[in-house]
C-alpha cells in the first residue's frame, strides 16, 4: 500500500509539473534529481512514469530513459476527435443536480475572468471535468482524465493566443444552457462541436509549424 501511495503522489507532481510547462517536449526525465527533490527512490518514480508511458504521455528510449512524447498531427486528430466521442457518450449517462450545475457555471465565469492562456486552458479542462462528474461510468471518465492528460500538451505549445477562447468560452456557455434546460442531446451537439474548434484552431497552427 505504501509503494502505491508513494507512485501516486510522484505521479501527481509529475502531472502537475506537466501542467505548469517544466516538462517539455523531448526533454528527459532526471530520475536521480527527481528522487532527491522528492526524496524517494527511483522505485516509485519508474512505477509512476511507466504508468504514464501507458497513457503514451512519456516514453522510454533505451539508454536516455524516460522522455516526453513528441507532439504529431495524426495524434491530436485521433486524441481530439475521440475525446469528443467519449465525452458525447458519457453525457448519455450522466445526471445533473442542482450543485453541479452551480459549479458549472462558477467555473463558466472563473473562465472568462482569466486571461492568459495557459489559465484559461486548464480552468476549461477543469470544466470539463466537472462535466465529466455527472457521468457515473467510472472507467470511461479514468479513460477521458488520461487523454486529457495529454491534450495539455498540445494547447500549451500551440494556443498562445488567448482571445481564442472567447469562442471556447460562447460554446461551454452553450452546454451549459442546454443542461440547465435538461436538453442534454443539444448539449451533446454543442459540446463536440467545442473539441472540433479547438481541434481546427490546433491543425492550422501544426501546419504553420511544419511548412
Amino acid at each position: 500500500m505504501a509503494s502505491i501511495v508513494l507512485r501516486d503522489s510522484v505521479k501527481s507532481h509529475l502531472l502537475k509539473e506537466i501542467q505548469n510547462g517544466h516538462l517539455q517536449i523531448g526533454k528527459t526525465i532526471n530520475l536521480a534529481a527527481l528522487s532527491r527533490k522528492l526524496a524517494v527512490s527511483v522505485t516509485p518514480i519508474r512505477e509512476a512514469l511507466t504508468q504514464l508511458e501507458e497513457s503514451e504521455i512519456v516514453k522510454a528510449i533505451p539508454n536516455r530513459g524516460f522522455v516526453i512524447n513528441e507532439l504529431s498531427l495524426n495524434e491530436a486528430i485521433d486524441l481530439y476527435n475521440t475525446v469528443a466521442q467519449l465525452e458525447v457518450i458519457a453525457l448519455d449517462s450522466s445526471s445533473f443536480n442542482d450543485n453541479l450545475k452551480s459549479k458549472l457555471r462558477k467555473l463558466q465565469l472563473h473562465l472568462q475572468q482569466t486571461h492568459t492562456p495557459n489559465a484559461r486552458l486548464l480552468v476549461r479542462l477543469q470544466f470539463h471535468e466537472t462535466l465529466m462528474d455527472a457521468c457515473s461510468n467510472r472507467i470511461l471518465k479514468t479513460i477521458l482524465k488520461k487523454l486529457k492528460t495529454r491534450i495539455l500538451f498540445y494547447e500549451q505549445l500551440y494556443i498562445n493566443d488567448a482571445t481564442f477562447y472567447e469562442t471556447i468560452d460562447n460554446q461551454n456557455e452553450g452546454v451549459l444552457r442546454a443542461i440547465e434546460e435538461e436538453n442534454l442531446p443539444t448539449a451533446a451537439l454543442i459540446l463536440k462541436m467545442n473539441w472540433m474548434t479547438v481541434l481546427d484552431y490546433l491543425k492550422k497552427e501544426m501546419s504553420k509549424n511544419q511548412a
